[in-house]
């Protein structure tokens, strides 16, 4: 804690935060359908022990939901081996004993997904159980027209790099740009915060036409900036150039993070990418390395995972529509490109429990200085989603034209590390803002008026791309 900005952090308290609705409506939801999820594992558990002890998660689960819902103090996390307790409890006493309704938003949310997570991990049956699996399966079932549509995209685009390596700066710097803005955007199916999505709706923040609309709403856009440093590097004849993603989401996140990861390789603007997936269920539909093994498993077989029903399709008598076998032979285009890269050693997973902490960055060079090290390697660190975006900056309050480069603190320029941040905004904490922006944004009909809260923020329609260069 000391080490963080000291500026006020946002609290599930304060009744003009995200953070008020977060702690009253979201978690509630969030609990119970990760207890429904467990119940149902449960049920159709033929081992007795597993079973029981299976029962046993379902009831401490419940137990959280009821003291988020009355507004009980946090209590100390239990101890299930790994280091990270220790930080959680020592910040927790340092905190005072406060509780889920009027606490600091961005450890409590935190800590809620590391006591859901040590209700496993305390288990011998369920340790690596992930409760939220379901789910995240479900919702890339739904991205399936957004999947086709850029594994169209990007079979064509791979053609094009290998028949036309050599492209003008302009036509280079475009499709850049392209792809970062597609990585950006697949950040809306965010299902710690869409937590009644329907069919329809999931369509809807997809594909070419959603993106294309969505570009005015980019509020602030470093991606030149980001280009240019790639391709200096590239210029420059080093032999080895990596790229570093701090993941967000699973599903079809993961799949427009490795859309970027692809391009970049196939572009040459990267030799090497390391993806940072978390080590435990996070924020319900985080990347965990098993979540990139599905993913690929789907694309190697893609009939079996879309046209296969799912028990809720079975139940409603619905049959998925067939693929094509022009789809299927993109896919599979994809499974075949990402699988060698990744079996060449080009694209590498690295799980940290760092990334599951409950502070904010400004804390890694000093708690994490191995990784923090390690990243200075890397030519750019992409940190995807909100989340990241609300460590990087220390979830303060902010006055929002403050600049990226100072409210990140000592990740900022003179650390040695290259910074991009794709962010659709879901949180009230935003900086880099033009003067009067931020006003203007309130002004629009339900953007906070003179309410004091930046509701514009909250649903994922406005985004930033924020760069900052280390050296």
């Amino acid at each position: 804690m000391d080490l963080d900005p000291k500026i006020p952090q946002y609290s599930t308290g304060d009744p003009n935060s995200f953070g008020w609705q977060t702690g009253r409506r979201r978690w509630p939801i969030i609990i119970t359908q990760a207890i429904d999820d467990a119940y149902r594992a449960v049920a159709h558990c033929p081992d007795p022990e597993k079973q029981t002890e299976g029962k046993r998660i379902v009831e401490a689960l419940t137990k959280l939901k009821y003291e988020v819902q009355h507004d009980r103090a946090l209590t100390p996390l239990p101890d299930d081996g790994y280091p990270d307790i220790a930080t959680y409890n020592a910040e927790l006493e340092q905190l005072n004993s406060p509780t889920w309704l009027k606490s600091p938003w961005l450890y409590t949310e935190c800590y809620l997904f590391r006591r859901i997570a040590t209700s496993f991990a305390l288990s011998s049956h369920w340790k690596n159980y992930d409760v939220f699996a379901r789910q995240k399966t479900s919702t890339f079932r739904s991205s399936r027209p957004a999947v086709l549509e850029l594994a169209a995209r990007y079979k064509d685009l791979m053609s094009q790099l290998q028949n036309h390596p050599d492209q003008p700066r302009e036509a280079q710097e475009l499709l850049f740009a392209e792809m970062a803005e597609i990585c950006l955007w697949g950040n809306a199916t965010d299902l710690s915060l869409l937590t009644s999505l329907t069919y329809e709706d999931i369509q809807a923040l997809q594909g070419s036409e959603a993106r294309k609309k969505a570009e005015a709403n980019i509020l602030v856009n470093d991606l030149p900036s980001c280009f240019a440093h790639l391709l200096e590097a590239k210029q420059s004849g080093k032999k080895e150039r990596r790229v570093d993603i701090v993941l967000d989401n699973a599903g079809f996140e993961l799949f427009v993070d490795l859309v970027l990861a692809g391009y970049l390789l196939s572009a040459g603007l990267a030799t090497h990418v390391v993806l940072h997936p978390k080590s435990i269920p996070w924020f319900v539909s985080d990347v965990l390395p098993s979540d990139f093994a599905a993913l690929l498993n789907a694309l190697a077989a893609p009939r079996w995972f879309y046209e296969t029903p799912s028990g809720e399709e079975e139940l409603q008598g619905k049959t998925p529509e067939k693929l094509s076998d022009k789809e299927v032979e993109e896919l599979g285009f994809l499974f075949q490109e990402w699988s060698r890269f990744h079996a060449e050693g080009q694209l590498v997973l690295r799980p940290n429990r760092v990334w599951t902490g409950p502070g904010s960055f400004w804390r890694l060079p000093e708690e994490a200085p191995e990784l923090v090290e390690d990243l200075k390697g890397s030519e750019v660190v992409i940190f995807k989603g909100d989340l990241n975006y609300r460590k990087l900056v220390g979830d303060a309050a902010w006055d929002p034209t403050t600049p990226f480069t100072e409210a990140i603190g000592p990740l900022g320029p003179g650390s040695g590390l290259n910074i991009l941040a794709l962010r659709t905004c879901k949180a009230d904490v935003v900086v880099g803002l033009p003067p009067g922006k931020d006003e203007e944004l309130k002004a629009l009909e339900d953007g906070g008026g003179d309410s004091g809260a930046r509701k514009w923020a909250w649903n994922g329609k406005w985004a930033v791309v924020s760069f900052s260069k280390g050296s």
